[in-house]
């Protein structure tokens, strides 16, 4: 642990008073998790505990499971924003064995007890703060919901509720402890649904029009086309409706498909051309197409201002003091998978090539931008990147080279390795809102570095509610 100001040893020790209560709310948001607008148990626990502290609560009107938590007044008015919803599929206990608590049901794979749990804590330390007139200035927690559905705080940026907001700061749970200076991925996620006309396949399949068909074109179609795009942009679909039995011409066909890339420009330029394959599938075809864009995100700007200042602090306040039982823990759930298939993962947020010879990252780093380019995922951080400068770090809640969405990671989510690494994201993004407010230049610095990062791009919603 580094040297801290005594401000922000108050911070630290504040967040350490409260640790009890941060836990059960954790641990309550684990053992009932609940998809994507349905965090009802969640959001109200939640706003509950933020009453208790003498946060005002708004609710969003038209999404029942989002709210705005408000403390303080005047500028500058920062947002800590947090998520509580789950994953389906991944319900799992914590055991060093795949064990599912109930078998089919949801889990936290991502780690968002602890992410939206820790985003809490940052902003009842900040409030503490602003109460004992140590800073001033607004703080916003910003409960989010539906991010595994990549629309929750998009929607919430169509409604407004970012609008009076100068800066925001998250964290995410990874293998790794460091600031993230590195973009997620856009992406637009869509359903191509095409519509023919059913006959005998045998008897009469001169009278039938395939929707079948017309996907398995566009599918070969868009194959060919992946010569043709960016390099740093993907393509992936799925057919999610091919029709029934084969003697009948199928009348309808779906197929589901992704497209990514490093920059929004890149992948709407993209997605434009799948969408003409689309069309010339369903001309070859004489079928009808029609298209519904499910989700679609920002690919995340980093902002330098904001994540110096973060990086500062992670490095300041130290690591999560693991114990052996934790470096058991976290060797025991990485039993299974081979150094290759480790460092493919961490190495995604480590320039380190040699980090997976430990089981726990128990230190702080900040290379990422000497490897990598992008973090090969989407999160919908990345619209509020894009209208206010924005920072968040990764925190290492499970074992180095364990990826998200695993039944690894949900065990390791609502454990005390986990909640230890929460802790150290709710004290670093603390600190930082203290910097920043402190400080009030900073806000005008971050302010114009995301100018000339967007250069001429206008940003607009994907989606609307």
């Amino acid at each position: 642990m580094g040297k801290l100001d005594p401000n922000k040893q108050m911070i630290v020790d504040y967040i350490d008073s409260v640790e009890e209560e941060l836990r059960d709310v954790s641990d309550q948001i684990w053992s009932n998790p609940e998809l994507q607008y349905k965090e009802y148990f969640a959001s109200s626990l939640q706003k509950e505990y933020l009453k208790s502290k003498c946060f005002h609560i708004e609710e969003v009107k038209g999404m029942d499971t989002a709210f705005i938590a408000t403390y303080g007044n005047g500028e500058p008015v920062i947002g800590i924003l947090g998520e509580y919803d789950s994953l389906a599929g991944l319900s799992q206990k914590v055991s060093t064995t795949k064990e599912p608590v109930k078998e089919g049901a949801p889990g936290h794979g991502c780690g968002h007890n602890l992410l939206g749990t820790g985003a809490l804590g940052a902003a009842i330390a900040v409030k503490k703060m602003i109460e004992d007139e140590k800073v001033s200035g607004t703080v916003k927690y910003f409960g989010t919901p539906a991010e595994e559905d990549l629309s929750g705080k998009i929607f919430m940026i169509d409604k407004g509720c970012f609008d009076e907001v100068d800066c925001a700061f998250s964290w995410h749970p990874f293998d790794i402890n460091t600031p993230i200076r590195i973009p997620t991925l856009a992406n637009y996620s869509i359903k191509f649904r095409f519509r023919g006309i059913s006959a005998h396949a045998a008897q009469a399949p001169q009278n039938g029009r395939s929707a079948l068909d017309a996907v398995e074109l566009m599918n070969v179609g868009c194959n060919y086309l992946r010569e043709h795009i960016f390099d740093s942009c993907r393509i992936h679909y799925s057919i999610t409706d091919g029709g029934g039995a084969p003697n009948i011409v199928p009348a309808f066909a779906e197929v589901w498909y992704y497209v990514r890339g490093v920059k929004m420009e890149h992948v709407q330029s993209v997605f434009e051309r799948v969408v003409d394959v689309a069309k010339g599938a369903a001309l070859m075809t004489s079928t009808q197409m029609e298209y519904e864009i499910i989700s679609g995100v920002y690919d995340y700007l980093p902002n330098t201002a904001l994540t110096d200042i973060l990086s500062e602090n992670m490095k300041a306040i130290g690591t999560q003091n693991y114990n052996e039982k934790d470096i058991e823990f976290a060797k025991a759930l990485s039993k299974d998978k081979s150094k290759a298939d480790r460092s493919m993962v961490a190495n995604v947020l480590s320039g380190n090539l040699n980090i997976i010879d430990n089981y726990l990252h128990t230190e702080v780093t900040d290379d990422t931008v000497i490897q990598n380019n992008c973090i090969p995922l989407s999160l919908d951080i990345g619209d509020i990147s894009y209208i206010i400068p924005t920072a968040q770090c990764s925190c290492s809640v499970w074992p180095i080279g364990v990826s998200a969405h695993t039944w690894q990671s949900c065990s390791s989510a609502g454990s005390d390795m986990g909640f230890k690494a929460m802790l150290l994201a709710s004290k670093s993004i603390a600190c930082t809102v203290f910097d920043v407010m402190d400080d009030k230049k900073v806000v005008e610095k971050a302010k114009e570095e995301l100018i000339v990062t967007k250069g001429e791009f206008a940003y607009e919603p994907i989606l609307k509610k």
